[in-house]
């Protein structure tokens, strides 16, 4: 079976890097598409995988974005013609669904962005859309997906990869029995979103009140927000353009604070102490993982709020009920790729 993967984001790397190399292992063909967002192009290299790179990111614009839209489809579709795919899977790639059904093929749509524009052509043109059990129906529907297409799986979509890792993980002690100042890890709001209406650069302040006090290891979603963190101003922050793997992030991170997206549900998943400071309306998947208890909503978190929350954080073990389910996922996902 020749199965393809556009991975059009950072997150989607991970969540589906053990999967491919599986569908490999038992014989299958995978082609893997990706645009250079973030660093997509990054985690791709530092797991090995083969690739080619289709199109580009068309940044925050709105009508950028909607004007990018059909001249990617299209790129993608001109490259996986020759190919004769057998089946389409992606994490919120808007092109690859609508690719599928011009290619004749089925395709798999997974999402658990309920506020995301794009989802609207993927549900149409979707064969299976594939979303976290907490996702509201109302708000499929409200974007045109048709219930007979609808499969839940159990969890969140950070559970489907992050339980491969939980014994390689579990048992790290809280780094302040360890030598030296305290790590944070930060990541921002992202700039070139459609779905965020919040503020932005609402982290200096906290930034500057911290960086004296423990070791900040700023994350940036891209080179533009990395550029604005070189200020001098910021002296003392660590800036990592590159790639880094979550087993090396969560061993080292006593508080993570982040602005939404993947990697901030990723750590609290996995028990490190976690902040999210997102301005805009919660997702569903963030109100689930708030009532699990696994983080801490501060929208206007300061620097001594911080500093005063890590005194007395305490890193838990993995969240062993989610990675279960994650397990679960995995392989209905697994099952939905094979399906005649």
């Amino acid at each position: 079976m020749k199965i393809w993967f556009d991975l059009s984001n950072s997150p989607h790397i991970n969540l589906f890097a053990q999967m491919i190399r599986e569908l490999e292992a038992d014989g299958h063909e995978v082609i893997i598409t990706c645009r250079p967002l973030a660093n997509t192009i990054d985690l791709l290299d530092l797991h090995g995988f083969k690739y080619e790179v289709v199109g580009e990111h068309y940044g925050g614009n709105f009508y950028k974005k909607l004007f990018g839209y059909p001249i990617r489809v299209m790129q993608l579709r001109r490259y996986l013609a020759p190919k004769r795919i057998d089946v389409a899977i992606s994490q919120s790639s808007f092109h690859s669904p609508l690719v599928a059904r011009l290619l004749g093929v089925r395709s798999i749509y997974m999402n658990d962005n309920e506020h995301a524009m794009g989802n609207v052509p993927s549900f149409l043109c979707a064969t299976k859309i594939m979303v976290p059990e907490f996702l509201s129906m109302a708000n499929l529907k409200r974007q045109l997906a048709n219930p007979k297409k609808v499969v839940r799986y159990p969890g969140v979509k950070e559970g489907i990869y992050l339980w491969g890792l939980q014994q390689k993980l579990d048992g790290q002690g809280p780094r302040a029995q360890r030598a030296g100042k305290a790590s944070v890890y930060l990541r921002p709001e992202p700039w070139t979103a459609q779905y965020y209406k919040g503020s932005r650069d609402f982290l200096d302040e906290l930034l500057l009140g911290i960086k004296d006090h423990v070791n900040v290891i700023l994350l940036p979603r891209g080179k533009a927000q990395g550029e604005h963190y070189r200020d001098p101003k910021f002296q003392g922050v660590r800036i990592v353009d590159t790639a880094l793997d979550i087993a090396d992030i969560a061993p080292d991170c006593d508080l993570f604070v982040g602005a939404g997206g993947t990697m901030t549900r990723e750590m609290a998943v996995l028990g490190v102490p976690t902040i999210s400071v997102y301005q805009d309306e919660l997702l569903d998947v963030d109100r689930y993982l708030l009532a699990q208890g696994t983080f801490l909503h501060e929208p206007k978190l300061t620097a001594k709020g911080l500093l005063d929350y890590l005194a007395n954080a305490q890193r838990k073990p993995a969240n062993r009920a989610l990675l279960d389910k994650g397990q679960q996922a995995y392989r209905q996902i697994k099952q939905a790729i094979l399906a005649a």
